[in-house]
């Protein structure tokens, strides 16, 4: 769906849900200054048992002069009703009658979608995804719209702390903002009774010593709420990793946070979630959801249970799969492992078409840059043999000409494979964003690439000879490979792409 796939009908109404907060604020504000560009005269409503009382919320309405207004009922049934950052019909948007309905929303919905709609469950806001159909109608929002647009995903993501699809970065790249106004915003979150939860929270943590981790509830709040508590007692010097979560009617909010490099807190986020929720955001900082109805059709011990019984059936859950992702993963550093290549089978790269492109055709030399792509961001600095790999699933990595000489032929052709996300390259010096597409070219393996390989039994994360801060993690069945001629040059490739792209010699 397209933004202007909605400018044919005249009276058009878009809608938050109930008790709205910063994105469906941001959102709704979006798609309405869109309709007025257009010459629409666009309603922006919400409706509910509340108004919005929250200071940060109320300040922001008012000084970015956004004209939306609550209502119990509609006087005429529109041609058009837009609900954003919600589902019509839903339980958490007021149901008015409307003689077309269109759906913008980043949550996990169930049931059938209207014919106009746009459902991104990957995002981190559905502001994002209003800046994305606003891009692409060539819409450039402006200081207000901007402002706006930033502090519903800052809001959404527990302070951008839980960022981890691309488009949400692009957005944040790309926005000019009013950074005094966020500041002031920033400030306005927390209220006394609000600050008394998060005292009781750390009263009761779990701490474990060995591992050196800590697991903290707190009672239902402002999703930033958690990341403060978070953050304070990772500054605790005998913790690495923290954990709290909220319980809440329709689901568990939680934040995490990591000081070492062996628990990227994003991973552990996205583990937490695995099949229940969503998660993301940073390596040291991230956060997610665990919904109800997917705990439902996932375990009947929580299905089955009275409201108080789900509580401990869910804390017994985030605390085995805590424990579970800290304490039961293999570490391997490549350098000081050399793996036993008896155990291992040989195999050969597959002349399976992929993309290539090297920075220093249209970058100086030394210049530091951030490779984005779906999997996440990745530093590099850009030398004269430095080889930039786009895989068949997007996924990238950096390599070296010597190596890419020996292992892959270039091909006279583009590579325009379609893929989620094409990646791109930031200059961490001038925050120009330069897309990668034009500057692939698609390469084929040259039967060169010999490697070792054998299954993994246990999770397993393995810091490279490359970058030895970050690690490629691996599940069991995933590949623990080295190159034939180096065992210590050892790393992971996700079964899914090694059947597709590798064959036993």
């Amino acid at each position: 769906m397209k933004l202007s796939d909605l400018l044919s009908y005249d009276s058009i109404v878009i809608q938050g849900h109930d008790n709205p907060d910063a994105d469906a604020i941001a959102a709704g504000f979006g798609i309405y200054s869109y309709m007025l560009s257009k010459g629409k005269k666009p309603r922006f409503i919400y409706s509910g048992n509340f108004t919005i009382t929250k200071s940060n919320l109320c300040y922001l309405i008012s000084k970015l002069e956004i004209p939306i207004e609550y209502v119990e009922k509609l006087d005429t049934v529109p041609d058009l009703l837009i609900t954003e950052d919600c589902a019509y019909g839903e339980g958490n948007v007021r149901k008015f009658e409307a003689k077309n309905v269109a759906v913008i929303d980043h949550h996990r919905l169930s049931g059938e979608m209207p014919e106009l709609s746009d459902i991104r469950s990957g995002m981190g806001s559905c502001s994002t995804i209003v800046w994305d159909l606003l891009r692409k109608e060539g819409f450039v929002p402006d200081e207000a719209l901007s402002t706006a647009l930033y502090y519903g995903l800052y809001t959404d993501t527990g302070s951008l702390s839980e960022v981890s699809h691309p488009l949400d970065r692009d957005m944040l790249d790309t926005l000019k903002y009013d950074a005094s106004l966020i500041r002031k915003l920033r400030h306005m979150n927390i209220s006394l009774g609000e600050a008394k939860i998060a005292g009781q929270a750390m009263l009761g943590v779990e701490y474990h010593e060995v591992h050196r981790y800590a697991l903290l509830e707190s009672e239902p709040c402002d999703p930033n709420i958690l990341g403060l508590i978070s953050d304070f007692y990772l500054a605790v010097d005998s913790v690495d990793v923290c954990m709290v979560f909220s319980v809440l009617k329709n689901g568990i909010k939680f934040s995490i946070r990591s000081c070492v490099p062996e628990v990227c807190a994003n991973e552990l986020a996205n583990y937490i979630s695995k099949d229940i929720g969503t998660g993301g955001g940073h390596t040291d900082k991230a956060g997610g959801f665990l919904s109800s109805q997917l705990l439902c059709e996932q375990y009947e011990r929580y299905a089955l249970a009275d409201e108080s019984s789900r509580k401990y059936v869910v804390t017994t859950l985030i605390r085995e799969r805590l424990h579970h992702y800290i304490c039961d993963t293999d570490i391997i550093r490549s350098g000081s492992y050399k793996a036993d290549t008896s155990k291992m089978k040989k195999y050969v790269k597959l002349p399976v078409k992929q993309g290539c492109a090297f920075p220093a055709e249209f970058l100086p030399c030394g210049t530091p840059i951030l490779v984005r792509s779906l999997e996440g961001d990745t530093n590099i600095e850009v030398a004269e043999d430095t080889v930039i790999m786009i895989g068949v699933r997007g996924e990238v990595y950096a390599s070296r000409h010597s190596v890419f000489d020996k292992n892959y032929c270039l091909l006279d052709e583009p590579f325009n494979r379609k893929l989620e996300y094409f990646p791109t390259i930031k200059n961490s010096v001038t925050g120009e964003v330069i897309p990668l597409a034009p500057h692939a070219k698609t390469c084929m393996s040259n039967g060169g690439n010999i490697i070792l390989g054998m299954p993994l039994e246990r999770p397993t994360k393995v810091f490279t000879k490359w970058n030895k801060d970050e690690y490629f993690k691996g599940e069991p069945g995933d590949i623990l490979a080295c190159k034939a001629d180096d065992p210590e040059d050892v790393y992971i490739i996700a079964k899914d792409i090694f059947e597709e792209t590798y064959e036993q010699v």
